[in-house]
């Protein structure tokens, strides 16, 4: 008996290593289309690879994901993050959890991921191929036969799909062939960019607790902002973008937020600290002076964006312009037109409808013996670890079901 799984990702490396594990007579395969294998592993989380989150009630975990949430909390029932952790652990790559969650291998290195991953298709014989394209799926009487785009053909007992994310519905064409539907993709976590806007002169600038809120929307998010060159940045930024994925793609993304630098304060009582801040402290410049943990060149900018001069004292600081400047600071108005994606950490929303997957196997509906793992299916989490739990999840369930099958045969 033989597994093809096609896509060299985290969620088809995950189930071709377990189903050759779990049974030691099934002949495994990767077929990757690309050079690289693991790609996204790789760049995850600045190199240090994200590989899930300390989060240990399935409840909790499974409101991460604004696509599929239903569907993974069946999911984790069979394969959750204390089973990713173990699972690493027991192959010499402890973990670690930083403040906010974010779960990483302790060596701070993706490497250590990749290397366990390898290891673990060599030990369990797991062939590789890469620059390898399959182009069509057809269903034979008890197999499957893949042909490639050079025109090769090959037989497979089960197939596992674990293609990632595709930026386009065309894509999944040879898919929809096999009598799936797709969830057309579009873009999730991604940057929001501000051409032209002067707020972009202070790339660099981070700050750790922001509130960003988009007008006329109930879509909100708090959490630390990255100033970038092209615009806005960082988780609270990336999650909002998750959750807004689709509303924003029909927007064209052309939108407006508003940025509460302080979110601890809203516009009263920010307007009244700094009046009580005015009182006590009339002789120093307002420009200079920051009394507000805010990074001192944001400070800064935004006090000039009040239309406040350098040299004014706080003594000296009309109510019109202190009003201007509560406003600049809790409810930062700005437009965004476009969007930043970094395309090797693509990740979409969009994909395989989940009701023609059956969730406790991975398992096609509507064909036996094909099985899905991963982002090809429409599943996607916000930013901090959480796509790749639904890989390992996806990818290890599948296998479970194909080692047990092909066991039976």
């Amino acid at each position: 008996m033989n597994l093809v799984v096609i896509g060299g990702g985290a969620a088809g490396f995950f189930c071709a290593v377990n189903a050759a594990r779990l049974n030691p007579s099934l002949s495994v395969t990767i077929i990757e289309r690309s050079s690289k294998l693991l790609s996204k592993v790789r760049i995850s989380g600045g190199g240090r690879c994200n590989l899930t989150h300390a989060c240990y009630d399935i409840n909790d975990m499974c409101k991460r994901y604004p696509r599929g949430e239903q569907f993974v909390r069946k999911a984790f029932h069979s394969f959750f993050t204390t089973d990713t952790i173990e699972w690493f652990n027991s192959r010499h790559v402890p973990t670690k959890a930083e403040d906010d969650g974010r779960m990483f291998p302790t060596s701070d290195s993706s490497e250590s991921i990749i290397s366990c991953l390898m290891k673990e298709a060599n030990r369990y014989r797991v062939q590789i191929r890469m620059n390898r394209d399959v182009k069509h799926l057809q269903r034979n009487v008890s197999s499957w036969t893949l042909t490639f785009s050079d025109g090769h053909i090959e037989d497979a007992d089960f197939v596992c799909l674990a293609t990632g994310g595709q930026p386009k519905t065309i894509m999944f064409d040879w898919i929809k062939e096999l009598g799936h539907h797709i969830e057309d993709p579009v873009p999730s976590l991604f940057t929001f960019n501000m051409p032209g806007h002067d707020i972009t002169e202070l790339m660099g600038v981070a700050v750790a607790d922001a509130n960003v809120k988009v007008t006329g929307s109930k879509l909100n998010q708090r959490g630390p902002i990255l100033i970038t060159h092209w615009g806005l940045s960082g988780p609270a930024v990336l999650k909002l973008s998750a959750w807004g994925a689709r509303e924003f793609a029909t927007q064209n993304y052309d939108f407006s937020v508003q940025v509460n630098w302080l979110p601890s304060f809203n516009e009263q009582t920010f307007r009244e600290a700094m009046l009580v801040h005015k009182e006590s402290n009339p002789l120093q410049q307002v420009f200079n002076r920051n009394p507000y943990g805010l990074p001192q060149r944001l400070w800064q900018y935004l006090v000039l964006r009040s239309e406040i001069n350098e040299t004014l004292r706080w003594v000296e600081l009309p109510l019109v312009k202190l009003n201007k400047l509560v406003r600049s600071v809790t409810a930062f108005d700005v437009t965004v037109k476009g969007k930043t994606t970094y395309k090797e950490e693509f990740v979409t929303a969009g994909g395989v409808l989940l009701n023609e997957v059956h969730v406790q196997t991975m398992e096609s509906k509507k064909q036996p013996n094909l099985f899905f793992a991963g982002e090809v299916l429409n599943v996607d989490g916000i930013t901090g670890g959480y796509n790749f739990q639904h890989a390992w999840t996806s990818g290890y369930i599948a296998a479970v079901a194909i080692a047990g099958r092909s066991t039976n045969k």
